[in-house]
């Protein structure tokens, strides 16, 4: 594969204006196309092969009026103190709000809460229902302003009004987020590079690269509903990725460029050695990103794919684009002194890595010791999905969640959906009634609403008010006893019981999620320790490189769980209401951050094996790929970290949990693990880490990343250092 980079390396660099002009003509390609294709995106989750979405389905087909997978507004209209909505002022006030919300913009339905007597005790709360026509990422935002210009001039009148449910759902905005990433990443690219034509490569590459990702998704959205995070996620890997993958390109260019090279030359190395490690990197990531297919949610399978789609343009941006742009620089980024010089004994990164190699047991004792402490509040995690509940204080979102909970009870901001499909019984209307009784006699059960039959009579539709809020562990209890019941109901009357509503739904994604875990693991990790098997030839660096990735995630639910559900820090962050983690959180976290810590084993470790390979001793070769590799990857974390805490300022419920997730594992897992942990067991292992059995030596395919056979074939000077297989080993000591 060297070889093969190697020559791609110097065509590109040789053939610049060429390769530059494709790839400005694939930009503007997919600009035109995402402007002209691009669709809404969405906030809705379908869990398929789950109890609660069947039934959904079956709500969307049999009551269409209901438009069930349509956005809904709860609107909470109260009186001013001391009056009830049955006086006249009130009333008039009251019945106007519910007119105009009638006439606003893509409503279906207004229910009158008096018709329902979805009035508080007291009488002074009422709660309105709005339906709308379309789902609640396709509401347009004149349909969003003029709900809450309605709400606004109730409060006018002396009503109380605020307004819960999807429908003012809005799509996160990241532009601020963006720029605080890339301010840290040019930041940390000058420190490194020590050169604003260096540092500012990394960051056009990956800007373009994000560029041309998104937009891929956008023109993907005219095909299929994709949902909001999407997008989000595919930025967040987009920037961290295409900066890493070409600041390691970059470094190893200008090593060789410092060490006589010529432009081609070193263009051709650079792309054969650190680019081979950015293809065996890009591919853990992919891997990675593509197995959250096998849980079966469809959210999670475009956010798999959309990102690795970005990955991928990220690693041929930094094998097919950045040779070019180095060209065009030419020998301007050549540095002042030999980058090889930064793993001298003098320098910390050296001292560093002598002080783990001569006290490995020591090191890992309180290294891993101190994850495992770290990762204790893990023991206590818990799933759901966010609801108003989880806003703002200050939000209206929030204010009317909390007013439902005191005039109504916490049970009416969750209430559950349950579907009598009575079309096997004799008598359906018996058989509903039956069924209604069975769920008011269960525990938690403060309300069950008279059935809504559909036009043919024989399905019916209960909404169940339970005493519990939504993310009760109560109300989880009830939906499970609900359904156990069904069979009991079936073998009585012959009508099945299916309970569905948006409670309903977290508590199956939670549930589907914890069942897909497993597998999932299988999967990404067996294929990974393949091809790490493949890249290192060797049984214990893959195992080694996995449990490793195992501690940094457990430690990472640790620090979720601290924060966003017991509430540590959780201010600093802007995590204004604790409660249950993100559902979808997991398991995404895991496929991301397994693909990000091979990222930095491969550009470390592919080090330390050409040192073992060229006759160093185990530990001199730990010592000396340290050196080599420890200050990019250093910057390449920091820059990672910076790009994911960029995502914390955002409000959205799902974007700042996964933006401090991701960037706290990677902060976890480069610098306890891949710069304290790894080189500990490499030099514990001794000769023992390169063990390979012979019949499986025979049976893997050899891949040339070390760049081996260009130093064979004799091409161009050989430097002091020719064959350093990653860029990592190239810090820019001298800039």
């Amino acid at each position: 594969m060297a070889t093969f980079l190697d020559r791609l390396g110097r065509s590109v660099y040789t053939g610049r204006r060429v390769a530059l002009a494709v790839w400005l003509v694939l930009l503007l390609a997919v600009g035109v196309g995402a402007a002209t294709l691009s669709e809404p995106t969405s906030n809705d989750i379908s869990i398929p092969g789950t109890e609660a979405q069947a039934a959904l389905d079956v709500l969307s087909e049999r009551f269409p009026q209901m438009a069930a997978n349509g956005a809904t507004a709860r609107i909470v209209v109260g009186a001013p103190e001391g009056s009830t909505l049955l006086d006249p002022s009130v009333m008039g006030g009251a019945q106007e709000l519910l007119t105009q919300l009638r006439a606003a913009p893509q409503v279906l339905s207004v229910v009158d809460p008096m018709q329902t007597q979805q009035v508080s005790p007291d009488l002074r709360y009422g709660l309105v229902q709005v339906t709308y026509e379309v789902p609640a990422g396709s509401v347009s935002d004149e349909a969003r302003d003029a709900l809450l210009a309605i709400a606004e001039q109730g409060r006018a009148q002396g009503l109380t009004v605020e307004i819960g449910g999807t429908a003012l759902q809005q799509l996160p905005m990241v532009s601020a987020m963006e720029a605080i990433g890339v301010l840290i990443a040019a930041l940390v690219l000058f420190l490194t590079l020590g050169s604003l034509i260096a540092a500012g490569l990394p960051l056009l590459t990956a800007i373009l690269g994000v560029g041309i990702g998104v937009g891929v998704v956008a023109i993907a959205s005219a095909f299929t509903q994709m949902a909001s995070v999407t997008t989000t996620l595919a930025l967040m890997l987009g920037l961290a990725v295409g900066i890493d993958y070409a600041l390691f390109i970059v470094s190893r260019y200008r090593h060789e460029l410092s060490i006589g090279r010529a432009g081609a030359d070193a263009a051709g190395r650079a792309v054969a050695t650190a680019g081979s490690a950015v293809v065996f990197a890009g591919a853990t990531v992919v891997i990675a990103l593509v197995a959250l297919a096998v849980v079966g949610i469809p959210i999670l399978t475009q956010m798999g794919v959309a990102a690795a789609f970005t990955v991928v343009v990220a690693v041929l941006i930094a094998l097919t684009l950045l040779p070019a742009l180095l060209g065009f620089a030419g020998m301007r980024l050549r540095p002042k002194h030999d980058p090889e010089d930064e793993g001298s004994p003098s320098g910390p990164i050296h001292r560093w890595s002598t002080l783990i190699t001569g006290r490995p047991v020591p090191v890992l004792v309180v290294a891993i010791l101190g994850l495992l402490i770290v990762a204790l509040p893990a023991l206590s995690l818990r799933l759901g999905l966010p609801d108003d509940g989880s806003a703002d204080p200050a939000s209206t979102q929030a204010k009317a969640y909390e007013l439902v909970s005191t005039a109504f009870g916490p049970g009416v901001n969750g209430p559950l959906l349950v579907v009598v499909d009575a079309s096997a019984s004799t008598d359906a209307p018996a058989a509903v009634t039956t069924a209604a009784d069975t769920i008011r006699a269960l525990p938690d059960v403060v309300f069950v609403t008279p059935p809504t039959f559909d036009t043919g009579g024989d399905t019916a539709m209960l909404t169940v008010i339970p005493a519990s809020g939504p993310a009760s562990e109560a109300t989880a209890d009830l939906v499970g006893a609900i359904r156990a019941s069904s069979g009991d109901v079936q073998a009585d009357t012959g009508a099945t019981l299916a309970v569905t509503g948006q409670t309903a739904l977290n508590i199956d994604v939670s549930q589907k999620m914890s069942d897909a875990l497993l597998p999932y693991l299988l999967v990404v990790v067996g294929l990974a320790m393949l091809l790490l098997m493949v890249v290192f030839r060797s049984i214990l660096v893959p195992i080694k490189a996995t449990l490793g990735f195992v501690l940094s995630v457990i430690a990472t639910f640790g620090v979720i769980v601290a924060v966003f559900q017991w509430g540590w820090g959780a201010e600093l962050l802007g995590v204004h209401v604790t409660g249950p983690i993100l559902s979808l959180l997991p398991i995404l976290l895991i496929g991301v951050v397994f693909g990000l810590a091979m990222d930095y084993e491969v550009f470390l470790v592919t080090r330390m094996r050409e040192e073992h390979v060229h006759g160093a001793t185990p530990v001199d070769a730990v010592v000396i790929g340290f050196g080599h590799g420890a200050r990019v990857v250093t910057a390449a974390a920091i820059i990672m970290i910076g790009v994911f805490a960029g995502f914390v300022l955002s409000e959205d419920a799902f974007v700042k949990p996964i933006g401090f997730a991701l960037a706290t594992a990677v902060f976890l897992d480069a610098f306890v693990v891949r710069m304290t942990i790894v080189p500990a067991v490499m030099a514990l292992a001794g000769e023992r880490a390169w063990w390979l059995p012979r019949w499986l030596d025979r049976i893997l395919p050899r891949i040339d990343v070390e760049g081996a056979a260009l130093d064979r074939s004799g091409d161009g000077p050989r430097p002091v250092e020719v064959t350093a297989p990653t860029a990592v080993s190239q810090p820019d000591a001298g800039s």
